[in-house]
């Protein structure tokens, strides 16, 4: 017997984006008793944030960010984008949604293979206060329209494997950072904790020296991974955790194996 498609986890979140969307609609109609987000935003810094924040777990074009943890960000406002819903609206959900992130939802989603794997929460307090609007004034821009298409001041690119060759020579004595260790390999280590910071590991994970407190994923001070097992999950991916071989290059995926072993549980 075919299942039913009304009641599959896509249809849901469907149902959950238009109603949210209905809902903004009315509040920018004048009904309700506020919360809507509006002013001048820093796109640039809002881009800068979800590529840090956001990018492991959401697909969004313009980012260049290709998560699968949470909704693709561009499919998800495709419709609305059709049915004319104006970027003020969009925006709003947006902001609705970081402020009052569902951190414990139920149901299931599709996985790897065609299997179905439980939904995850979207941690809170990823970015707060400006940054909240920043980083929804950006995605409402840009969200299901050709990457690169509306963004004003757009973020510098990312930093390439080719640009970061310095740091794999320096040592980790010139990190900034307090608590990172010197280790064999000092400078992949320095590099790993840049990786680490800006590839969106900080919004899963928890780890103290590059002060995470992510709880989407394993608690890494808890786990005491192992390069080698570090390397995998961040290569292949594993549940709920997308691979990362696509967006990092082979020494990039090194250096933060090498960063987490050194540092986790210290």
């Amino acid at each position: 017997m075919n299942a039913d498609p009304t009641q599959g986890p896509k249809h849901r979140r469907a149902l959950t984006l238009c109603a949210a969307l209905a809902a903004t609609a009315l509040l920018s109609a004048g009904c309700g008793t506020g919360g809507i987000t509006k002013g001048a935003a820093d796109k640039a810094n809002g881009k800068e944030l979800f590529v840090q924040k956001c990018g492991s777990c959401h697909t969004l074009a313009d980012a260049g960010t290709q998560g699968t943890i949470g909704p693709n960000l561009d499919d998800a406002f495709s419709g609305p984008r059709r049915q004319g819903f104006k970027e003020s609206s969009i925006r709003n959900v947006v902001h609705d949604q970081i402020l009052f992130p569902v951190t414990k939802p139920t149901g299931f989603q599709a996985g790897p293979n065609g299997s179905e794997q439980p939904v995850q929460g979207m941690p809170a307090d990823l970015v707060t206060g400006d940054d909240a609007k920043d980083v929804a004034a950006y995605v409402a821009s840009v969200a299901a329209l050709p990457a690169g298409g509306t963004t004003t001041g757009a973020a510098p690119p990312a930093t390439t494997t080719a640009e970061t060759t310095t740091a794999e020579t320096t040592t980790a004595e010139t990190t900034t950072a307090g608590t990172t260790t010197a280790a064999a390999g000092g400078g992949d280590v320095a590099q790993g904790k840049q990786v680490f910071e800006t590839a969106g590991c900080t919004s899963c994970h928890t780890l103290k020296d590059a002060g995470a407190t992510g709880t989407v994923g394993p608690n890494l001070d808890e786990a005491k991974p192992p390069a080698s097992l570090v390397i995998d999950r961040v290569t292949n991916g594993k549940g709920v955790m997308p691979s990362f071989k696509g967006q990092l290059g082979a020494a990039q995926i090194q250096a933060v194996a090498a960063y987490v072993s050194s540092v986790a549980g210290m």
